[in-house]
């Protein structure tokens, strides 16, 4: 069959289901209309299943199939019961299913990070070989410090999202090619070991870590979470399992989307912390003990409601009925 002829044929018929789904009220000549059209689309996307899966175009019929039934029954899915659907099910569902992908993102960065930090302050070369002795000077006396309350607070917050939301970005975009991921997590690793080697070799490790843990406990987690998702994705098309390729990475991606609105989350957290208490004047174990907290609440949400989720048949993937419409089609 040719698809590209078909979708051209029957596109009207798609799009006048879309408006009549979109009204605000429907007249009982609309009424009747957007009834025989959910049929006939019903029978379109039986049609393309059976003849040309495209997964794409049977999400997009699908949806509308959904809005259309939802409609024509007449309920409305409250956004408020959405929103906390999202975050009391599909999500934690998501971060609790991938959790060994991410959590081994962690402990893999995590090692990386101990082995380059010893590894440089055995080599001071290396450190010289980067900066000049008055650079290093700045950085260790100065700058790093001075980083965290250069700009106003809202400002910088704003700033450390936005930068934080790239990395995880191009974690999640190149992800299903694999590689780029392990690029991005090596550097931002390589980073955080280069500062931390020079600030302890000059004495100042103790004000390092005191400024680091606070926001970054949260703020790496969520870089690392990117990064296991990124290549949760590139598995998706080397061991599919019982899914085709097209249909496992389909799945993964939708999961990565649901991901991704939880990074916003917790990169916004992350990031009032390291605006707000970071270079606040509470003491080293005050604010770390803040950051703590928040790491804590994180892993508490995955592994206890995004446990209970999974149990309750969550996934992290976008509702079955949403996914596959099962209503009975005309001949």
């Amino acid at each position: 069959m040719d698809v590209d002829a078909y979708v051209a044929a029957h596109w009207a018929e798609w799009e006048r289901l879309g408006a009549l789904v979109r009204r605000r009220r429907l007249s009982g000549a609309d009424a009747d209309e957007l009834v025989e059209l959910y049929q006939r689309v019903a029978t379109h996307l039986s049609v393309l299943r059976s003849a040309a899966p495209d997964p794409s175009l049977s999400v997009h019929l699908s949806l509308l199939l959904a809005r259309a039934r939802a409609r024509a029954a007449g309920t409305r899915t409250s956004t408020w019961r959405s929103v906390g659907g999202f975050f009391a099910e599909r999500l934690p569902a998501a971060l609790f299913r991938l959790r060994w992908w991410w959590l081994g993102m962690v402990a893999v960065n995590a090692l990386v990070v101990a082995v380059m930090m010893l590894w440089l302050r055995e080599h001071p070369g290396v450190e010289q070989s980067m900066l000049s002795p008055e650079e290093i000077d700045r950085l260790v006396n100065h700058d790093f410090a001075d980083y965290y309350s250069e700009h106003s607070a809202s400002s910088f917050a704003a700033l450390v999202w936005t930068n934080n939301v790239w990395v995880s970005v191009q974690c999640l975009a190149f992800g299903v090619l694999g590689l780029p991921v392990l690029w991005v997590m090596l550097l931002n690793s390589a980073n955080l070991a280069v500062i931390g080697s020079i600030m302890t070799r000059h004495g100042h490790g103790a004000e390092f870590w005191g400024l680091i843990l606070p926001h970054g406990l949260l703020e790496l987690t969520a870089v690392f979470l990117a990064g296991g998702v990124g290549l949760r994705l590139c598995w998706a098309w080397i061991a599919p399992g019982d899914r085709s390729r097209a249909q496992s990475l389909a799945r993964e991606g939708r999961t990565a989307a649901t991901v991704a609105l939880g990074l916003v989350m917790m990169l916004a957290v992350s990031g009032m912390i390291e605006a707000f208490v970071t270079p606040s004047g509470l003491g080293t174990a005050a604010r770390i003990g803040i950051g703590v907290a928040a790491e804590t609440a994180f892993l508490a949400y995955v592994l206890v409601v995004g446990r209970a989720a999974v149990a309750r048949g969550h996934d992290g993937d976008l509702a079955p009925h949403l996914l596959d419409d099962r209503v009975a089609t005309q001949a």
